[in-house]
């Protein structure tokens, strides 16, 4: 087929289509014919031109301006005829950029693994089951069912439609949705907006719902054809990517001041210009942590890697580092706080109340009544039976499975409960739409709160379940029915009579009272409460309106209990201490909402809870003091958590929030965190949000919380190692020449260069590149969640952290100077050679000190980091190496050393291990926060069981 066949679909009738294709409506395609075009097409994914291939990886380690530098040294070196020193220049660089490369490459590897994590998940029929699977995995051919909040997976002929509309700005620049219908037919081409059979790749669809069939994808599809132009964004750093550059930048330029004065110093002093060019150099190299960007990339990557083994997938990286500041969790209660296994507990009928227990077999789960059938209950079966099938009926929900023990539900879990619930009793959907088949609906939106669909009657001469529904209503002139569910309180509003005893009777309001007196007794048990009821029609309506929704006669009540999470309390407790303050948001009933708040530990037992119509009439102004005193938000639309949301952030709060409508996607975007449910959610709020719980847990959500602290953490460990070490390397090239005039007089040459240049960029290899690496994956310290949030607007050396730096690199460059200065006074001739290894041991004892935050070192085990207790070793090795290989000792200017000596290097550089572990010592008897870790202080918080706490 040529690429004018390939897009002329929208002239082709549904039939013509699905024929070409090869494929069947009701059966999808075979596992044999997906194999064979998956092998045929490939994966259903444009070309991703924004990602960095290893060769250009590559090439932008040797392209850095600290290593253009280094070939610059090196190109000189070779003109000066300094061969050793030019090989080894250029052998330092080869290492730096291998390392670098390595690390980049490693976490684009990870990235790429999360991207392709993050494809959106669709719902196909393929050989007679609904199946859902990765985007991806589409081939044309392939049935899709399509409903509000999904992104079209591909280019489609659509098969089906009721009441689709789909939002195709990405292609056309048209804002406003396209009324979708299948049956239409083209008899001449037409631009895409005007082709209202097809479905795009990349539109959203925003309501109703729909069946299609693929017919292109990837880069075959419209979306593909112009993939081109929508990748060339540019790749954004994060924000603490952007302030550690600039970090480095302010570096570099002290670096290159310095370098100037200890060149300037040694040249008046008698030093040779090649030389003192090559040591100004190295001074310059060795202020700049060149390790950091690296570091600071694969930290965050593997981070968000780490974050996907605890169910949490990051789609944007600087969601990673957000996670440390997060001060409030605004979440949900449906599946994140609870289980999300909805059942069916009660059926409330008008006139009396039925419990049902679930009895868990050894093949099966059945709800059956919680007592033994009475003459009374015979009676009411009838009423049940009509509530039962009304449910069923008024969902979107499929029954999987043949036989009760194999059942289960695909689709939304509240409807999955009415669909089980049903066939438990003998009323599987699948029957229940033969005989009463749906032909028009009004779906569920979140402002109505309630869902129609309207069915013709088709009555059989039978003994089976459908007809004793069918039996029970007066349908002698109608021949269809319109059934409604949603909530109580909304169809109690457009109800005008209630059914009792196998007839309608008008809604008193007394009726009225005994229903809401339902409906709360059952919300205050923690139950979710949906009411269903029906409309006899005489003829099919038109088209789908709210006309349908009025004079309805009520059926009864479903109470369906979903129980908390068993580990979120625990996790609410734990975001309390760490000074995060949980939100529920729902739009259950006030009552139900309360009760899991009060036993998650969310809400206190005199604490009162908002509704959205109380909401609506507030002003901003009184939001925002309410917001000092409730933790739960009922009865809520998508809008009002924009308010929330935005009230919250203008108190200083940053904010994290759950979602998983096609209408959540604005408050998701406003937060500072929008996440997304990766099992419930919709397309629309997966693509808005920064993260995807794979398990709708809010557990996964302080789980995150926890991993981005530990991330900000260590980031900021590797700055201070980096930093202070650099900081005594320039102290012992600054200082020595100089302090080497006011020494006793020495037999040795006048002390001019105290570190080789090469001594310099090894020493930066071994530190910035190996240690840097190990302290990057530093775990989480004991106390990560038991202290305030970090505050974004907070620098890396605030609260103390500066004066930590200066003090350890004072120490540092005092303690080399000092070994290295009384070596050339009394005359040996490998006092470089010592000052140069206990720099280096210097620094592997302040990785030590430093890893673990406040905490001691010794109690927290001095080797529990297993990554940087290898990377020491490997740079134990390497610096022995240094010393003792007669091969590296021409390069590195370096002479053995005796046994003694070696001893002396390493016990006089553990000083820095004996101050680091004093001085964490004396902070905490100090009581102060550990680290201080950059700005910690967050918002005043105010618990709502606990009263107002300042942090």
């Amino acid at each position: 087929m040529n690429a004018e066949q390939r897009s002329q679909w929208h002239l082709l009738s549904v039939e013509a289509a699905i024929k070409q294709l090869r494929s069947d409506p009701a059966m999808g395609l075979t596992a044999q014919q997906v194999a064979e075009l998956q092998a045929q097409v490939g994966p259903n994914e444009l070309v991703e031109r924004a990602s960095r291939s290893p060769w250009r990886l590559l090439w932008e380690q040797f392209t850095a301006t600290m290593v253009l530098i280094l070939i610059a040294a090196g190109i000189i070196s070779l003109f000066l005829q300094k061969w050793q020193e030019a090989v080894a220049i250029f052998a330092i660089v080869v290492l730096f950029g291998l390392l670098g490369f390595v690390q980049e490459y490693r976490a684009e590897r990870a990235m790429a693994a999360l991207k392709k994590l993050a494809a959106p998940m669709v719902r196909v029929r393929r050989e007679g089951q609904v199946q859902t699977i990765s985007a991806r995995e589409l081939v044309p051919g392939d049935i899709v069912l399509l409903e509000a909040g999904n992104l079209t997976p591909a280019d489609m002929r659509l098969v089906e439609t009721v009441n689709l509309r789909i939002q195709e700005a990405a292609l056309t620049g048209e804002s406003e949705a396209v009324e979708k219908d299948a049956n239409l037919v083209f008899s001449a081409d037409a631009p895409l907006g005007d082709r209202r059979n097809m479905a795009y790749m990349g539109t959203v669809v925003t309501y109703g719902r729909g069946v299609g069939i693929v017919v292109e994808t990837g880069a075959r599809t419209e979306l593909g054809k112009i993939a081109t132009m929508l990748q060339t964004v540019e790749r954004e750093a994060t924000p603490l990517q952007k302030r550690l550059d600039r970090l480095g930048k302010a570096l570099a330029l002290v670096g290159v001041m310095i370098a100037a004065v200890v060149a300037v110093f040694g040249l008046l002093r008698g030093g040779a210009l090649g030389e003192m060019f090559l040591v100004a150099v190295s001074v310059a190299v060795a202020i700049v942590p060149e390790g950091l960007p690296a570091v600071v990339t694969i930290t965050l990557a593997l981070g968000a890697r780490r974050m996907l083994a605890r169910n949490a997938l990051i789609r944007k990286l600087p969601a990673v580092e957000t996670l440390g500041s997060v001060t409030v969790i605004c979440s949900d209660k449906t599946g994140t706080l609870t289980q999300n296994r909805m059942t069916v507990t009660v059926l409330d009928l008008m006139d009396r109340s039925v419990q049902l227990n679930e009895r868990i077999g050894r093949e099966e789960v059945r709800l059956e009544l919680a007592e033994p059938p009475t003459e009374e209950t015979r009676l009411q079966a009838k009423a049940m039976s009509l509530l039962l099938s009304a449910g069923a009926l008024a969902s979107d929900a499929q029954l999987i499975g043949d036989d009760p023990g194999g059942w289960r539900a695909v689709g939304d879990p509240t409807e999955g409960a009415l669909v089980l619930a049903a066939a438990q009793f003998g009323l599987r959907k699948d029957e229940l739409e033969r005989r009463l088949p749906r032909v028009l609906e009004l779906p569920f939106d979140s402002e109505r709160k309630r869902m129609t669909t309207v069915h013709e009657l088709n009555v059989e001469n039978d003994a089976s379940a459908v007809n004793d529904v069918l039996a029970q209503l007066p349908i002698a002139q109608s021949r269809f029915v319109a059934f409604t569910k949603g909530s109580v309180d909304g169809l109690l509003d457009i109800a005008a009579q209630v059914w009792v005893n196998g007839g309608a009777q008008p809604i008193t309001p007394e009726w009225r009272q005994r229903i809401e007196a339902s409906n709360a007794r059952l919300a205050a048990e923690g139950m979710r409460v949906l009411a269903v009821a029906f409309k006899l029609l005489d003829e099919r309506p038109a088209k789908a309106d709210e006309a349908l929704e009025r004079n309805l006669t009520l059926v009864g009540l479903f109470g369906m209990i979903d129980p908390p999470r068993p580990e979120v309390k625990e996790a609410v407790a734990k975001c309390k201490m760490a000074g995060i303050r949980p939100i529920m948001i729902t739009g259950d009933h006030p009552l139900t909402a309360l009760a899991i708040a009060k036993e998650l530990g969310i809400a206190a037992a005199e604490d009162r809870v908002i509704t959205g119509l109380q909401l609506s009439q507030m002003s901003d102004e009184q939001l925002s003091a309410a917001l000092t005193d409730v933790s739960v938000f009922a009865r809520v639309s998508p809008e009002h958590k924009l308010r929330i949301v935005t009230a919250l952030q203008r108190q200083g709060h940053v904010v994290a929030m759950t979602g998983d409508g096609v209408n959540d996607a604005p408050a998701l975007k406003k937060a500072d965190i929008g996440v997304a449910m990766g099992v419930t959610g919709t397309d629309v709020t997966r693509e808005a949000a920064e993260i995807v719980l794979l398990d709708d847990n809010f557990a996964t959500i302080v789980n995150a919380v926890e991993e981005g602290r530990t991330i900000y953490d260590n980031i900021k460990k590797f700055v201070k190692f980096s930093v202070g070490g650099n900081l005594g390397k320039v102290m012992v090239m600054l200082l020595a020449p100089v302090l080497a005039l006011l020494a006793p007089a020495s037999p040795l040459p006048p002390l001019l260069i105290p570190l080789m240049p090469l001594q310099l960029l090894w020493l930066n290899l071994l530190t910035d590149g190996l240690l840097g690496i190990g302290l990057g994956v530093e775990p989480a310290e004991k106390n990560v969640m038991r202290r305030p949030p970090i505050s974004p607007q907070a620098n890396i050396f605030s609260h103390g952290g500066l004066g930590q730096v200066i003090r350890m690199g004072a120490l540092i460059g005092a303690i080399a100077l000092g070994v290295g200065l009384h070596r050339w006074s009394a005359g040996y001739a490998d006092w470089q050679t010592m000052m140069f290894t206990t720099l280096a041991f210097l620094q592997v004892w302040q990785a030590l000190a430093i890893r673990t935050g406040n905490d001691s070192t010794l109690q927290a085990g001095l080797f529990s980091n297993k990554s940087l207790t290898l990377l020491i070793a490997v740079v134990v090795g390497l610096q022995l190496a240094a010393i003792y290989a007669p091969a590296l000792q021409p390069f590195l200017n370096t002479t053995p050393l005796a046994a003694q000596d070696l001893l002396t290097c390493i016990a006089l550089s553990s000083i820095v291990f004996v101050y680091g572990e004093i001085e964490k010592a004396l902070a905490r008897r100090a009581g102060r926060p550990p680290l201080r870790q950059a700005g910690l202080e967050a918002p005043p918080l105010k618990d709502s069981s606990k009263g107002s706490v300042k942090l």
